[in-house]
């Protein structure tokens, strides 16, 4: 019986046998975590003991701009509503710790870099 790399190693899920977070690299992301909540940021860097956001925001209340969309899924492909909050921008954030990556349409990021801390 034939084994795939997938199996062997559950963190990397490719044929390239790259993490998966890897290939988010350099891109806008939401990421989710337990402690640190809902942020927003450019992915630096991931791996499985965490990852490293910069132009990093904190998206402390968030709604969709499109209402038909729920949850932080319908911030990261249509942006924010008016009535989010997000805190000011920081050069680096460093999560450590489990996390989610979301990774956000054009839209969305254009949505969250002008919306008013």
């Amino acid at each position: 019986m034939t084994v795939h790399s997938q199996f062997k190693n559950p963190n990397r899920m490719d044929i390239n046998d790259q993490p998966i977070a890897q290939r988010l690299i350099g891109k806008h992301v939401i990421v989710r975590s337990r402690n640190e909540g809902i942020n927003f940021g450019k992915l630096e860097a991931a791996d499985e003991t965490g990852c490293v956001i910069t132009d990093a925001r904190r998206i402390w209340y968030h709604k969709p701009a499109d209402s038909k969309m729920a949850w932080y899924e319908g911030v990261a492909l249509s942006g924010l509503h008016r009535s989010s909050k997000v805190s000011a921008p920081v050069a680096r954030k460093v999560i450590v710790e489990d996390y989610s990556l979301t990774e956000c349409s054009d839209e969305a990021v254009a949505s969250i870099h002008k919306h008013p801390n």
